[in-house]
């Protein structure tokens, strides 16, 4: 393969489906993305068609082949980054019979709480790595079983997004280490499905796709899509892994010490390391990257989707304003939080939209403005919904710390990293410098970077590191730090005080009195 010269990283998004083909240096020749709605159809439920993802997918990875193409530029491999923790029931054709549920789904809240409680989750957590949580499919899984019998005795298989996606190019069902470290039904130390967690599932290894490395190169790329896709049906196409894992190969944080943070619809705190370690409370994931490469960390809920939230359902007419102007209304909002200071004249937000993830693993949370007074206006609130976001992570860095030490080097990515606002604010509130790659898409870069390694372009993963640039390099403000590391402490006794309110209303909204 030594004579190929574009590297296709395929990133299955939450809103999204990016192509992006790179050079050997890790340059980005074309790139298309390729956005999908997200369904919550009842409260606590996040879906997805996946044959919108299969066409979004389709689509962007048809454009960016046929402007290779067009330059008469080789495809040397398209592999492929995914979101966790979706799951999906196929009848025996591999047709869907559910649509793809998301990470955001919180339907197994009450499932994934008798795991934790009655059913010895923390052990399952060490073997498996997954964080109990609603998120999980092992939780998801209970909750057919017990709550939708019907379809759980009538899903031939099991599968994430991206098992789908492989399944309708190539008619295989393989999954790949990552993406099955993630579910928390895959056994890290022997590097197959969990007997304890299939007990709880209720599901035999049969029900589910065979696990393969995720360096597997597929082979025999079915005729129609070929032909669909511009590329000869023997262009490898490598299984690759999760996009969190992937994320870390993208900015270059690939030696340990060095702490990757992403913030994109949701975000997450990553540090890879040599071998698989666990925190003892069970607040972070451990999840397989390649051989030898594990990545640990937490993952937030609440990312660029609460700035969604505030455009859309509290100051919609701002995308009005900016279409006027000729703007991104998030180039809008980010000139008015940007003219308020440090701390939004305390006010503070609890992020918690969809409920939370690492450090609290707590589907119960929700969303909270505190400290609103009549001189609170449109700037306060934008800018406290992006301080909440950065506090959320800098509360999963500080747990990954007392695990790993501190960093000695952080990297940002992430569609946040567009915002020079709020990439000086998440260096503030972290109180360290933080480096911004050239690339804000992380993952598609990460992917490319491990299919160039399983079709022998390149040695190792550490090789990452000279193929990624620094774009920005932001130094704390010191006088901000000093209001964030204030605030700080009383976001953290907001959460704690609060998480018995949030458990009663939690109760109270399902209660059958309910309005």
């Amino acid at each position: 393969m030594g004579d190929a010269s574009a590297f296709i990283g395929v990133d299955i998004g939450t809103t999204s489906t990016k192509a992006v083909a790179f050079d050997r240096r890790g340059q980005t020749l074309a790139d298309e993305d390729r956005e999908y709605p997200l369904r919550s159809p009842r409260r606590g439920r996040a879906e997805q068609n996946p044959e919108e993802i299969l066409n979004a997918l389709l689509d962007c990875l048809s454009a960016v082949v046929s402007t290779l193409n067009k330059r008469g530029i080789r495809v040397g491999c398209v592999s492929f980054s995914a979101a966790m923790h979706s799951l999906m029931a196929l009848d025996g054709e591999g047709r869907p019979l559910t649509p793809s549920i998301i990470w955001a789904d919180n339907r197994a809240s009450v499932q994934a709480r008798r795991i934790r409680e009655e059913m010895d989750g923390l052990a399952i957590h060490r073997r498996t790595g997954t964080p109990i949580h609603p998120m999980s499919p092992l939780a998801k899984l209970l909750w057919f079983r017990e709550e939708d019998p019907d379809t759980f005795e009538a899903a031939d298989r099991w599968v994430s997004v991206k098992e789908y996606v492989l399944s309708r190019l190539f008619g295989e069902f393989v999954v790949d280490h990552s993406i099955a470290s993630a579910t928390g039904l895959f056994n890290l130390e022997n590097l197959d499905w969990d007997e304890g967690a299939l007990h709880i599932a209720g599901v035999s290894p049969e029900k589910l796709s065979r696990p393969v490395p995720t360096t597997r190169v597929m082979d025999g790329l079915l005729p129609e899509y070929a032909e669909k896709l511009g590329l000869e049906r023997d262009t490898p196409f490598v299984v690759g892994a999760n996009d969190g894992a992937l994320a870390n190969l993208g900015v270059g944080a690939v030696d340990p010490g060095m702490v990757a943070v992403s913030i994109g619809t949701s975000g997450a705190v990553r540090s890879i390391v040599r071998r698989p370690e666990f925190e003892e409370q069970g607040r972070l994931f451990c999840y397989a990257l390649d051989e030898g490469a594990w990545v640990i960390g937490g993952p937030i809920n609440n990312g660029g989707i609460a700035l969604r939230w505030l455009r859309d359902e509290v100051f919609p007419e701002l995308a009005d304003t900016a279409e006027k102007e000729g703007r991104d209304p998030y180039d809008l909002m980010g000139e008015m939080a940007g003219k308020t200071p440090a701390g939004s004249d305390g006010l503070i937000f609890l992020p918690y939209l969809t409920g939370e993830r690492a450090p609290q693993w707590n589907a119960a949370t929700r969303a909270t403005f505190f400290g609103l007074t009549l001189q609170h206006g449109r700037g306060h609130m934008i800018r406290a919904v992006m301080e909440g976001v950065a506090f959320q992570l800098y509360a999963v860095v500080r747990v990954l710390g007392e695990v790993a030490g501190e960093p000695k080097e952080m990297r940002a990515t992430g569609g946040f990293a567009h915002s020079a606002l709020w990439r000086q604010m998440l260096a503030d509130v972290v109180g360290r410098e933080i480096l911004f790659p050239e690339g804000v898409e992380g993952s598609s870069l990460g992917a490319a970077i491990l299919g160039m390694k399983a079709i022998g372009e390149i040695e190792s993963l550490e090789a990452a590191g000279g193929l990624v640039g620094i774009s920005h390099r932001h130094q704390p403000d010191t006088a901000n730090s000093k209001v964030y590391a204030r605030l700080m402490e009383i976001f953290v006794r907001l959460y704690e005080r609060l998480e018995p309110e949030f458990e009663a209303l939690n109760k109270l909204d399902l209660s059958e009195d309910a309005g």
